[in-house]
């Protein structure tokens, strides 16, 4: 039986009423059939999720992948089907071009379906994920020649692509990889090795795409020196068919805390001739096409905090309605957990910040769609601006709202909760690693103060609490919110634009600013999620005053608000007092 059921009317909700995906598609001149026909692609990707990939993640992680001498990689059993059912559902296709054989979906919705793999099982979800990563960075860099080639096939899912950055000595100094490329005719002979490519070999798919970072003859010294190439396991003729493989190979998988279904290689390029690439982008110029991936692949790794929260939350709950165990107060005899005060507390936060982190990553990913598009020309500097800032909070802060989630589901399961066999140990482990790819969450706290505060002069920041102050002024006392809730979100605004005063009255001291970094992201985070969660409120509350359907999912998303701002707002304040702390 499946342990995850996608909460399709918490996401539909999300997009239309918090996104607002109708005035969204309107705004980037997206089809507006895409409003009538949300339900259904929901429905049906809840079913594929929760039929063909959540059956195959406890398996998965306890058969695990196997390599060969010649560097094959074997996945784990029914891997492969679920993953041709996807293909064969056009499920890879939704975001993108139909130039090349996209269906034009805003990218915020298939966020949604994403959310659905991840949490259905995250080694399996991690495929499809790199490969879209890979999509936009060749859209947005590479010649028409090579998008022509690959980007059909990648978009169906017949082909997947990867990432390749990390080098033994180069991990988050990304300007330290040794990995060289020497011209060669028409193309680029390529040598060198990467570690932790995740899915850098496997059976799922007939050829994978790999993008590597790599240093050419005369490349300056650092970031400034590398290039990006597309370098095919098996190479491409011109007319689309595949030819010989390549001269490149997976030598070894690691062996992880966690997602152990997802093979994590150590590649090797051009061990004999050379492994054929081909420029994308500009020489030396490779960072700067590599972060058009890793930008939007943050994104959604932070999603993925989101995905496991929701797994996590949907597992303590079911699991705290059947336990019986002893007698509640107000109760005399013994009934579910669920009854315990510290149970509801534990089952609330969990439901909250997931549901928070999905609101505010919904938000961001709806910017990019108005980046991408054709937004209003008169807002797309803004859009730019609040897409930039938003990133790292969703990379750094729903990531770590999923280690604390996932902690509290073992905490519900008391010691169950301890034995692999419950499941929710392989959640926790499988968590565990989102804080640190894409950009450790240490790196997602300096790129907040450093480049998207400090370095645009509190623009953007201010951008954001004007916006949250303008909406602050709407709140009205009700049977929603109570006028102490109210001046609590306030507080923390001013509280915020003190915190951004004193960072840039700093800006040069570089220490100060890397010391609170992290403090910044949390209590941005806090009080950022905490605007969507009274947003996503405000709607419920004039859904109830219209008499619409599904009261009881309004009513709980307005009791769901009113917990988090009562006990997850205040959070912020342990960070504001550690950052006004450290610039006295």
């Amino acid at each position: 039986m499946s342990n995850y059921t996608a909460p399709v009317e918490e996401m539909r909700f999300v997009l239309n009423e918090v996104v607002g995906l109708e005035e969204l598609c309107k705004t980037t001149g997206t089809d507006p059939s895409t409003i009538d026909i949300i339900e259904a692609v929901l429905d049906a990707a809840g079913k594929l999720a929760k039929e063909e990939i959540e059956p195959t993640n406890k398996p998965g992680d306890l058969e695990g992948v196997k390599i060969n001498e010649a560097g094959k990689v074997t996945t784990a059993k029914g891997f492969k089907e679920s993953y041709r059912h996807y293909i064969e559902g056009g499920w890879g296709s939704l975001q993108f071009s139909p130039q090349y054989g996209g269906q034009g979906l805003p990218f915020v919705v298939a966020t949604s379906i994403q959310e659905m793999w991840n949490s259905a099982n995250l080694s399996w979800g991690l495929c499809p994920l790199l490969t879209q990563g890979a999509v936009e960075a060749i859209t947005y860099n590479a010649s028409e020649e090579l998008k022509k080639r690959y980007l059909p096939r990648m978009i169906t899912g017949e082909w997947s692509g990867t990432m390749n950055l990390t080098e033994t000595d180069a991990g988050t100094d990304v300007g330290s990889i040794k990995t060289r490329a020497t011209p060669e005719k028409n193309h680029y002979l390529i040598r060198g090795q990467k570690i932790f490519i995740t899915w850098g070999d496997h059976d799922m798919t007939e050829n994978i795409i790999h993008l590597v970072l790599a240093r050419l003859p005369d490349a300056p010294s650092g970031v400034k020196g590398i290039s990006l190439f597309i370098v095919p396991k098996i190479l491409v003729n011109e007319d689309g068919t595949l030819g010989e493989y390549n001269d490149l190979k997976a030598l070894s998988l690691e062996h992880k805390i966690g997602i152990h279904a997802c093979p994590t290689c150590v590649m090797s390029y051009g061990e004999n001739n050379g492994a054929v690439g081909y420029l994308v982008g500009k020489e030396n110029k490779g960072l700067e096409c590599m972060f058009t991936m890793m930008n939007n692949a943050r994104l959604t790794v932070g999603l993925q905090g989101v995905s496991i929260a929701e797994r996590a939350y949907q597992q303590a709950l079911g699991f705290c309605n059947e336990r019986v165990q002893g007698v509640a107060p107000g109760y005399t005899e013994p009934g579910p957990i669920i009854r315990h005060p510290d149970v509801r507390r534990m089952i609330k936060t969990m439901q909250s910040i997931t549901e928070a982190a999905r609101a505010i990553t919904y938000s961001a990913c709806a910017e990019v769609d108005l980046v991408a598009r054709k937004a209003p020309i008169e807002s797309l500097a803004k859009n730019k601006r609040r897409l930039a800032l938003l990133t790292p909070l969703v990379k750094g802060w729903c990531t770590e709202i999923a280690q604390e989630v996932a902690s509290l589901s073992i905490q519900c399961h008391g010691g169950m909760g301890f034995i692999e066999e419950t499941g929710i140990a392989q959640i926790f482990r499988d968590a565990r690693i989102l804080p640190i790819y894409e950009g450790t969450n240490g790196v997602q706290s300096m790129d907040l103060v450093v480049r998207k505060i400090i370095g645009d002069d509190g623009l953007a920041i201010n951008e954001l609490i004007d916006d949250m102050n303008n909406f602050s002024k709407t709140l009205l006392p009700d049977s929603a919110l109570s006028q102490i809730q109210i001046e609590r979100f306030k507080d923390s605004l001013s509280n915020l634009e003190e915190s951004v005063s004193l960072l840039l009255s700093q800006s040069d001291n570089r220490l100060f600013s890397g010391s609170v970094a992290f403090d910044m992201l949390m209590m941005t985070s806090i009080i950022t999620a905490t605007w969507q969660m009274l947003v996503s409120s405000q709607k419920a509350r004039l859904a109830l005053e219209n008499n619409k359907p599904s009261s009881d999912f309004f009513d709980r998303k307005i009791k769901t608000t009113q917990h988090f701002v009562d006990s997850i707002l205040p959070r912020y304040m342990g960070h504001f007092m550690a950052i006004t702390a450290a610039g006295s």
